[in-house]
């Protein structure tokens, strides 16, 4: 099995990505940390394979904490999941060798995509091991498992915007029960239409799920939750 620490400074978020974990053949949710300090603490104690790690925490950056962890000698892998889509943030995750970069919010299949290649990597590397010189070919081969698998990911809806996707998606985790579309509206400060826009498209890549509630008369209402399981 390959225990995943999962770090997010969102309680509900870190929930669900760990009900995503959970879900995949192969690993486990070793822990959950919502903060830099947290995480250093909780990899004193015990080791771990992976990070699922967001970029935003209240007390350092996920990038600053994967810095860290390295001059510390910590050799857990990273994957990062965050609305963080800065070029500067992407291209530092590259050069802390950050396996994978998943943008919020993203679906079940799209996590699982890259925890099912980040299982190919470890099984290009153990085949390859005790080789001094393992060659192109299989060097190729370690390479190319770091690569999302096809159909990993569900490309945006025309005039998509990460950070509203995610603030919508953040409203739907933090409530605890299913909300209407005016009431993630309301609570997003957006307009229903561009409130609704984006519930739909959420909807069909699998982050949210629908259900309906049926009043005494007329149509049923349409109501959103998180994708968690």
């Amino acid at each position: 099995m390959i225990d995943v620490l999962v770090v997010d400074d969102d309680f509900h978020v870190a929930e669900i990505n760990a009900a995503y974990v959970e879900k995949t053949p192969g690993f486990r949710v070793a822990g959950t940390a919502h903060t830099a300090l947290q995480t250093m603490r909780l990899l004193e104690s015990r080791e771990v394979d992976l990070l699922l790690l967001d970029h935003y925490l209240p007390d350092r950056t996920g990038l600053d904490l994967v810095r860290a962890l390295r001059r510390q000698g910590v050799r857990s892998d990273v994957i990062m999941v965050t609305a963080a889509q800065d070029v500067e943030v992407v291209e530092a995750a590259l050069r802390y060798g950050v396996l994978h970069y998943l943008v919020k919010p993203f679906t079940f299949d799209g996590l699982r995509s890259r925890l099912e290649s980040y299982v190919e990597l470890r099984r290009s590397l153990r085949d390859a091991g005790g080789r001094t010189a393992p060659g192109q070919q299989r060097i190729d081969r370690i390479f190319g498992a770091v690569r999302t698998p096809p159909g990993g990911a569900t490309p945006p809806a025309k005039g998509w915007s990460g950070p509203t996707a995610d603030l919508i998606y953040q409203v739907i985790a933090r409530s605890e029960t299913p909300l209407s579309a005016q009431e993630v509206a309301f609570r997003a400060g957006l307009s229903r239409s561009t409130a609704q826009r984006y519930l739909r498209h959420l909807q069909d890549t699998g982050t949210l799920r629908l259900t309906l509630r049926y009043g005494d008369a007329g149509r049923p209402e349409h109501r959103y939750g998180a994708s968690g399981g």
